[in-house]
């Protein structure tokens, strides 16, 4: 069994389906059997090109697909739970896109789910499996440096304003915080846990999404400072500083990067040479709980998970964002 191979289906072919195609390509004893579209050409293109057998237009058919082993969902915020739900009811093993879905009784829904199908499911924050970020988790666990005392992250980039794209669309959860604020987030509580305190400041577009929010975790010897943005190019770094050492996660902090270590003056860089684009590691860890019969990883745990949506919860209340969700 640890040999099986998986045959994966994909729903919603946008930007991450596509990099989440290219580095399942990559794996050994996979298979792409399936893609869905509420486009029949756009599922037709992007099956070709990333060698599929079978191009959907309806989410529903790739679900009872008898083929199809395991599900990725990469449809807009909103639809996370909706397309979560009907995989897993036909037994089909997922692994959503972060964020898990719009808000903490969603999440809920979800593992419940699972739980009751019996069936596999985890958050697709990759981040958390990629070689820099565990090799980071590693120093601030053993203490390397001393105790952890101050954290900086932020991730901003500039789009203009089109309410055209998912990432303004209020509807579909768009806005900074849910699409990109997640990563500092996530982050934070990776390496500090659920904060004692949070403050939090946004600024927001016409149409209610949040275009900037900044934030301010406290805890009770360490603080975060973390801020997202859809207005401005931010460095997009993540800075760890300790006791003894600072250490610096180099933009994107959230993809496979670079990092340095400053200690007593000197500078150590280390490129740990991810040669995918990032996406395998996650999938490689969810193939293998799949032949496993795990029906939950260890790693992001649906613990792990309901509180990085419960903390997003908390932002939302103090800055004002609400989302209409059914």
């Amino acid at each position: 069994m640890n040999n099986k191979t998986i045959k994966w289906g994909i729903i919603g072919l946008g930007k991450i389906a596509n990099k989440f195609a290219t580095d399942l390509a990559t794996l050994d004893n996979v298979e792409l059997v399936a893609v869905a579209s509420r486009s029949k050409k756009k599922a037709t293109n992007f099956a070709f090109k990333h060698n599929a057998k079978k191009a959907y237009n309806s989410y529903e058919s790739l679900a009872k697909d008898p083929e199809v082993d395991a599900v990725y969902i990469a449809t807009p915020h909103s639809f996370h739970k909706q397309h979560t739900i009907l995989s897993l009811q036909h037994k089909k093993a997922v692994l959503c896109e972060k964020p898990f879905a719009i808000n903490a009784q969603e999440v809920a829904e979800m593992v419940a789910v699972a739980k009751e199908n019996d069936t596999l499911l985890m958050e697709a924050l990759w981040t958390y499996f990629l070689p820099h970020f565990k090799h980071v988790l590693e120093l601030v666990e053993n203490n390397t440096f001393g105790k952890l005392k101050n954290l900086e992250a932020d991730f901003g980039f500039y789009m203009p304003y089109n309410t055209e794209s998912r990432v303004f669309r209020k509807e579909v959860g768009g806005g900074s915080l849910l699409d990109i604020g997640i990563y500092p987030i996530f982050l934070t509580l990776s390496v500090l846990g659920i904060p004692n305190n949070i403050e939090a400041s946004a600024t927001f577009f016409e149409n209610g999404a949040d275009s900037s929010c900044s934030m301010i975790f406290e805890y009770a010897d360490a603080k975060a400072y973390l801020k997202s943005s859809l207005l401005e190019e931010t460095p997009t770094e993540a800075i760890f500083t300790f006791e003894d050492a600072v250490v610096k996660i180099h933009s994107r902090f959230q993809e496979p990067s670079k990092i340095s270590i400053f200690k007593e003056g000197f500078e150590e860089i280390m490129d740990l040479e991810v040669k995918t684009i990032g996406y395998d590691f996650e999938t490689k860890h969810f193939n293998q709980l799949l032949r496993k019969g795990k029906k939950e990883s260890n790693i992001m745990t649906f613990e792990f998970s309901e509180n990085l949506i419960k903390t997003l919860d908390k932002v939302r209340h103090i800055i004002g964002l609400e989302y209409s969700v059914s």
